[in-house]
C-alpha cells in the first residue's frame, strides 16, 4: 500500500509563498472577465455581418463540412458535434439552439438553415426534436453569407485552444443585422432588433452609396418599417421613427383578424397572422383565462386550426347577440393579438457594444462590404498575376521546345535541369520548376494557342482588378451591384402591413352601429391594399397612410355602402367600405399606402387581381375595360345593383388587363401593346352593353403580342396626361428589371379609329423586344417598385418613339394624381 506523503518528503530548498488577495478585488476581477465573455463571445452580433460567434461558427463549420443546398441534409448532432469540437468551448444546448432558431422561418425573415425534420412553432408552444432526429443544410442566403471566405476576405484569428483558425467576422453580402435582427442578453446590457424586407434595405443601402449625407427622413422612403417574418400588422410609426434615429424605440404589432360567418347561424373571429414572437397557445390560453375569470364574454369556443398547408387559422366563434367587431377590439386589449416590441439595436463596432441608429447599421456593412471587396480584389489579382507568370513561361518554352525537351534529357538530374532551363531561357525559378512538373503531352502546338488565349484573359482579369484597387468609385459600383444582385436572387414581397396612429388603434372591423353613414374614399394601391378615409372633403386629405405605395384606383363612398371592385378575370365583386380600416387624418398625401391586403377582404381565384374600384350607382356613362387580346368593352350601369357578376364574357385564354369607371362619357380610351403601339379613341366610339356581352374589337394586337395596358384619359385635366413606357425582355416579370422608362406628353400621339394598331410609343434598344410596362394618365405620374417604395421617373420628353433612359431601379407600378380623378367624379355627381 502506498505511503501518504507528509511534508517531510518535501526538498530542503522548499519555500512556501501564499498570496493574500482581498475578496472583493477577486470577485470584481472574476465579474469583469464574465461580463467581457458574455458581451463579446456569446450575446451580442457583431454589427459586420450580424451574427453572434455560435451563429458564425454554426455556418463556418457547415460551409467547412460542405454542407451546401445541393448536397443533401445530414444529422444535426453532427454539425453540433463538429461546432463543439473545434470552435465553441460551451454546452450543445446553446449550439442546437442557435441551429434551429437560424432555420424557423416565423423567426428569421431569411432563414440561413434549411431543416429537415420537426423544428419547433411559433411562440416556443412546441420545443424542437432532438438533434439526433433532425437535420440541416446551408440555405442559400447562407452561401452568399460565407462566400470568398476563402480569399483573404476577413481576418482569421485562433479557436479556444489555439489548433485551429476561425473567422472573427464573415464577408456577409447579406444585410444580416439588418434584414434577420437579432435578440441577445448580455451582462449590463442587452440588444433587440426587428426584422426588415431585403429589397428595402438594398435599396436604402444603394441609395446610401450614392448619397453619403442621406438623413433618416431620406432612408425611411425606402425602409418604412420593420418587415416581420409572420406578418400582422404595425399600428403607430412614430416609435419606429425613433428607434431609427436613435437605436431605441418601440411600436405595436396586430394580429391580422377578419369576422367571418363559421356556421350557417353564427359569426367568428377569425386569426390568420399573430404578433411577432407570439404562439397560438399562450393566444388561446390567454383567451380560456378571460372567459374563465369572468373578464371577457361572447366566446362560444376557440379552435386552432393551423397546419402545414394552410398555415396559421385561429377560430375564435361569438355568441348569438355580440357584436363580433366590438369583441374583437377586446382581444386586442387583453390578450397577446396586440403586443410591443422594443427595438434596442445593440451591436459590436469595432469591438466595442454601440447603439446603432439605422443610418449607422447601413454604414458599418457598406464599410465592411467595401472592405471585402478590396481585399477579394486583392486575392485574386494575386492569383491571376501567378498564374500569368506561369503561362508566360510556358509560352517562352513552347516557341523552342526541341531544344527544351534536349536540355532536359541531357541533363544529369533535376536540379541541373533547373539550372540550365534559367540560364538559356532566362526564366525564373517558379517557372522552371513548373515547365519539370508538366507532362510533356502538354507542350503542343494547340497548347500554344490555349495559353495564349489564356494570357490575354489574365491580362484583361489583371486590368480589371487592378482598377477596382486603384478606384473607390468603381469599387463602390461593385458594391451595389453586387447588393442589387443579392435582392432580386433572395427578395420577397413585404409581409407586414404598416399602419400610422393618432393615439388610438386602428381597427380591422369597425362596429356598424357606431359608425355614421359619413362620405369617405376607399383607395386602391400598388401593392394590393385597400383602405377608406376618415372624410370625403377633398381627395387627399384625411388619408394619413405608411410612406411606400401608389394609389392606382381611388372611388367616391359612405362609411357604411358598398363599392365594386374589377377584377382580372372580368368578375365585378362587391366591398363592404366597413370592413376596411379607417386611416387617420394625419397626412395630405393618398399615394401614401396602408390598409388592408385584397385577400382578406375580397374572395379571389388563384392567379386572379384586383384591378380597379368603381361606384354601384346605376346611372351614368358606365364601365370601360380592355382584354389582353385587345377586346374593349362599356358596361351598362343598369346591371351594377346585381350582387357578384361577370362584366365580360371572356374568350379562352383572355383576361381583364385594365378597368375604370367613365364620369362624362367624353374620356378617351387607351390600348398600349406589348410591341410599343399605342392606340387611343373616345368612349362614345363605344356602344354600352350589358352583363352577357363579350365586347368588341379595341385595338389590333400582332401575332405573338398582347395588350400590355388599357385605361381611360381625361381629355380635360389641368395639367395634361402623359404616357409612361418602360422597355425589357419580353420573358422579364414586371418589377424585375428597371428597363428603359420614357415619359411622353400624351398629346404626342394621334387618335386613331377604334380596331387599327395605332401608332409607335417606344424603339426598342439592343437586348429590349417588348413593352414590360405601360401607362397614361394625369400628369404627373408617381411609380412605386414591388416593394412600393417610391422611384424616381425620368422627365417627360417630345420624342412618342424615342427609346428612353435606363431606371435606376424596378418599377411594378405607375398611376397619377388620385385627387383630379375623384374631384372629376365629385363634381359629376354633385
Amino acid at each position: 500500500m502506498a505511503r501518504r506523503k507528509t511534508t517531510s518528503d518535501l526538498p530542503d530548498d522548499f519555500e512556501e509563498h501564499i498570496l493574500d488577495t482581498d475578496i472583493k478585488q477577486e470577485m470584481e476581477s472574476s465579474f469583469l472577465e464574465y461580463a467581457y465573455s458574455v458581451i463579446y463571445s456569446r450575446a451580442l452580433p457583431d454589427a459586420r455581418d450580424g451574427l453572434k460567434p455560435v451563429q458564425r461558427r454554426i455556418l463556418y463549420t457547415m460551409n467547412d463540412m460542405g454542407l451546401r443546398p445541393d448536397r443533401g441534409h445530414v444529422k444535426c448532432a453532427r454539425i453540433v458535434g463538429e461546432v463543439m469540437g473545434r470552435l465553441h468551448p460551451h454546452g450543445d444546448g446553446a449550439i442546437y439552439d442557435a441551429l434551429v432558431r437560424m432555420a424557423q422561418p416565423w423567426a428569421m425573415r431569411l432563414p440561413l438553415v434549411d431543416s429537415h425534420g420537426n423544428f419547433g412553432s411559433p411562440g416556443g408552444d412546441d420545443p424542437p426534436a432532438a438533434m439526433r432526429y433532425t437535420e440541416a443544410r446551408m440555405a442559400p442566403p447562407a452561401v452568399v453569407m460565407t462566400a470568398s471566405i476563402d480569399e483573404d476576405t476577413v481576418d482569421f484569428k485562433p479557436n479556444y485552444d489555439s489548433r485551429e483558425l476561425e473567422p472573427g467576422v464573415l464577408p456577409a453580402a447579406i444585410p444580416n443585422l439588418v434584414v434577420n435582427g437579432t435578440t441577445g442578453i448580455a451582462v449590463g446590457m442587452a440588444t433587440n432588433c426587428a426584422p426588415h424586407n431585403l429589397v428595402e434595405v438594398v435599396q436604402a443601402l444603394r441609395h446610401l452609396i450614392t448619397h453619403p449625407g442621406a438623413t433618416v427622413d431620406d432612408l425611411m422612403r425606402f425602409v418604412p418599417g420593420p418587415d416581420l417574418p409572420t406578418g400582422g400588422k404595425i399600428v403607430g410609426l412614430e416609435g419606429i421613427r425613433d428607434a431609427y434615429e436613435t437605436g431605441r424605440g418601440s411600436f405595436r404589432m396586430r394580429a391580422t383578424a377578419r369576422v367571418e360567418s363559421v356556421t350557417s347561424r353564427r359569426k367568428g373571429i377569425v386569426v390568420t397572422e399573430l404578433p411577432y414572437g407570439v404562439g397560438t397557445e399562450k393566444v388561446v390560453d390567454r383567451i380560456k383565462t378571460l372567459v374563465q375569470g369572468k373578464k371577457l364574454q361572447g366566446i362560444s369556443d376557440i379552435k386552432d386550426l393551423t397546419d402545414r398547408e394552410n398555415g396559421l387559422r385561429l377560430v375564435i366563434e361569438v355568441k348569438n347577440g355580440f357584436v363580433p367587431e366590438a369583441l374583437l377590439e377586446q382581444l386586442y386589449k387583453l390578450t397577446p393579438m396586440e403586443d410591443s416590441f422594443g427595438i434596442n439595436a445593440v451591436a459590436l463596432v469595432d469591438g466595442q457594444p454601440r447603439t446603432l441608429s439605422l443610418k449607422e447599421m447601413l454604414q458599418v456593412f457598406l464599410d465592411h462590404r467595401f472592405e471585402v471587396v478590396r481585399r477579394r480584389s486583392v486575392f485574386r489579382r494575386g492569383k491571376a498575376a501567378d498564374r500569368l507568370h506561369l503561362v508566360e513561361g510556358l509560352l517562352v518554352a513552347i516557341l523552342d521546345i526541341d531544344e527544351v525537351i534536349q536540355l532536359i534529357r541531357s541533363s544529369d538530374n533535376a536540379a541541373a535541369a533547373k539550372e540550365r532551363l534559367i540560364a538559356v531561357f532566362d526564366l525564373t525559378e517558379v517557372q522552371a520548376d513548373y515547365i519539370l512538373d508538366m507532362p510533356l503531352r502538354r507542350l503542343t502546338r494547340f497548347s500554344r494557342i490555349e495559353l495564349e488565349k489564356e494570357r490575354d484573359e489574365l491580362e484583361r482579369t489583371i486590368e480589371e482588378l487592378d482598377a477596382i484597387i486603384s478606384d473607390e468609385k468603381l469599387r463602390w459600383k461593385v458594391v451595389s451591384d453586387e447588393l442589387a444582385e443579392v435582392a432580386k436572387t433572395f427578395g420577397t414581397p413585404r409581409r407586414t402591413v404598416l399602419l400610422e396612429s393618432a393615439g388610438t388603434a386602428v381597427t380591422a372591423s369597425a362596429v356598424p352601429l357606431e359608425v355614421a353613414d359619413d362620405p369617405c374614399f376607399v383607395y386602391l394601391s400598388s401593392s394590393g391594399l385597400l383602405a377608406r378615409t376618415a372624410n370625403a372633403d377633398r381627395p387627399g386629405q384625411g388619408g394619413g397612410r405608411a410612406n411606400h405605395d401608389v394609389v392606382v384606383s381611388a372611388v367616391r363612398a359612405t362609411a357604411r355602402g358598398e363599392v365594386g371592385g374589377l377584377t382580372s378575370r372580368g368578375r365585378l365583386v362587391k366591398v363592404g367600405v366597413l370592413e376596411l380600416p379607417q386611416l387617420p387624418g394625419t397626412a395630405n398625401d393618398p399615394h401614401l399606402a396602408g390598409g388592408l391586403p385584397v385577400s382578406e377582404i375580397v374572395s379571389l381565384e388563384p392567379g386572379e387581381r384586383l384591378l380597379a374600384l368603381c361606384t354601384l350607382t346605376t346611372e351614368g356613362p358606365g364601365i370601360a375595360l380592355g382584354t389582353r387580346q385587345g377586346t374593349v368593352k362599356r358596361v351598362n350601369p343598369e346591371v351594377l345593383g346585381r350582387e357578384d357578376w361577370e362584366v365580360v364574357r371572356l374568350a379562352d385564354g383572355d383576361e381583364v388587363v385594365g378597368a375604370a369607371q367613365l364620369t362624362t362619357g367624353r374620356e378617351i380610351l387607351c390600348f398600349i401593346t406589348s410591341d410599343a403601339q399605342l392606340l387611343h379613341f373616345g368612349a362614345d366610339a363605344v356602344r354600352p352593353q350589358g352583363r352577357t356581352g363579350g365586347g368588341i374589337a379595341g385595338v389590333r394586337v400582332a401575332s405573338g403580342e398582347k395588350v400590355v395596358w388599357f385605361g381611360v384619359v381625361d381629355p380635360d385635366a389641368p395639367d395634361g396626361s402623359v404616357v409612361v413606357t418602360a422597355a425589357g425582355s419580353a420573358t422579364a416579370l414586371p418589377g424585375t428589371e428597371p428597363g428603359a422608362w420614357k415619359v411622353t406628353p400624351f398629346s404626342e400621339y394621334p387618335a386613331k379609329g377604334r380596331a387599327t394598331g395605332g401608332v409607335r410609343c417606344h424603339r426598342f434598344l439592343k437586348g429590349e423586344d417588348a413593352l414590360v410596362l405601360a401607362w397614361a394618365g394625369t400628369a404627373p405620374p408617381r411609380a412605386a417598385a414591388a416593394s412600393g417604395a417610391p422611384v424616381e421617373l425620368p422627365p417627360a420628353t417630345g420624342r412618342r418613339d424615342g427609346s428612353g433612359t435606363p431606371g435606376s431601379q424596378p418599377v411594378a407600378a405607375v398611376a397619377g394624381p388620385v385627387a383630379a380623378r375623384v374631384q372629376a367624379q365629385a363634381d359629376v355627381e354633385g
